[in-house]
């Protein structure tokens, strides 16, 4: 046998095994930054964190991409004068641009070049976002034992005082009788909230089904431009292809007619170009651990509120689902600790990305798999 016949033939770069392919399965945006800053190489996963196409990137450099003064930046001046890898953990890279982004950075230099650097950036937006839901979570079921305690110690004292209230009018001169009106319709009031807070104590089992997600947010369209978004433009985009999701009816509508309103009244009655997007999609790959069990599910079905407001401001947006809190003057801050709660109990997350002129209220639940539904949690 002759030595060429006996030689291995050499694996040779081609489409699955070439170095692009390698970078574009990476789920981690990654920049190959020049000497001057400028972008000269992406992979898919940049082009999703930034927004922008692969030759857009390489129009810019990487001060255009980050906020001014961005640590980013410092990191890869400091890896080209120490020629060594450089990491650095929870760094804000948020912009208009990209909006909310919290990522980890590892930075190092190219050995065939030092002065161009290759760049990684691991976003943890998504697990600060499930750690602060498990918190949301928790400040609900706080509210629930206030609930019960305030339905039985101030609800009934509530109605002797209304009682002697009325009694008292029937006695009191002219001038006197808007007082006893005042403590009626302050009674009242505060009924009103703690029949609200008592909604958190309802620990009873639903009754569920599969629900095609489309038709109740169609009926919340219709809700809303009947009334209170009137003058409001709605615009759909929704995947036809979504699974049914498992939930009860009347639940699902309280949970995106209350974001609706939301929406509606942070745009305001008396804006122009006033806008609410509805959208759904299909997002695989978030998955979730129950807290006290090993279980983990998957989060695959997206339903987003997006406005054009002014958006929330930014000291509130960690606590939006916290009881009590609230941007309304007239508001009681329960809102969106409801909608938090109903989507927990159906096994979801829901989270807000706000700045202005783009508030996004993002709910992420559990297909419907047949039989059973995905375990609850409370």
């Amino acid at each position: 046998m002759s030595a060429a016949e006996n030689r291995k033939p050499v694996e040779r770069a081609g489409p699955t095994n070439g170095p692009d392919v390698v970078l574009n399965a990476l789920p981690h945006a990654v920049l190959t930054v020049g000497r001057e800053g400028c972008i000269l190489d992406a992979n898919v996963a940049a082009e999703a964190f930034f927004h922008v196409s692969k030759p857009m990137l390489r129009r810019h450099r990487l001060s255009e991409l980050v906020p001014f003064g961005s640590p980013l930046l410092s990191l890869v001046e400091d890896v080209r004068s120490r020629r060594s890898p450089v990491a650095e953990y929870r760094v804000d890279l948020g912009s208009p641009r990209t909006g909310e982004r919290v990522v980890d950075i590892y930075v190092s230099p190219m050995p065939e070049d030092p002065g161009c650097v290759v760049v990684m950036l691991q976003e943890r937006t998504i697990a600060d976002k499930m750690d602060r839901q498990l918190t949301h979570r928790g400040a609900a079921r706080s509210v629930t034992a206030l609930a019960a305690m305030l339905a039985h110690e101030i609800k009934n004292p509530l109605s002797g005082i209304r009682g002697a209230a009325q009694l008292l009018e029937q006695s009191v001169e002219d001038q006197d009788r808007a007082l006893t009106r005042l403590i009626c319709d302050e009674a009242d009031r505060i009924v009103k909230l703690v029949d609200r807070m008592e909604v958190f104590a309802d620990e009873r089992p639903v009754e569920r089904e599969p629900l095609n997600i489309h038709v109740i947010l169609e009926h919340v369209k219709r809700l809303a431009v009947s009334g209170f978004a009137r003058s409001i433009r709605f615009v759909e985009d929704y995947d036809p292809s979504l699974p049914p999701v498992f939930g009860n009816r009347d639940q699902l509508v309280q949970v995106f007619l209350n974001l609706v309103k939301n929406a509606a009244e942070a745009i305001g009655p008396d804006t122009g170009d006033g806008e609410i997007a509805l959208t759904t999609a299909f997002r695989p790959g978030v998955r979730l651990t129950i807290p006290g069990t090993k279980t983990r599910i998957g989060l695959p079905l997206e339903f987003c509120v997006r406005d054009n407001g002014p958006g929330v401001p930014e000291d509130l947006l960690p606590h939006m689902f916290d009881p009590f809190v609230t941007t309304k003057p007239t508001g009681t801050g329960l809102g969106l600790a409801l909608v938090a709660k109903i989507v927990g109990d159906h096994g979801g997350i829901i989270e807000c990305d706000s700045q202005p002129r783009r508030t996004v209220f993002r709910v992420l639940m559990p297909i419907y798999t047949g039989g059973r539904s995905a375990p609850a949690r409370r």
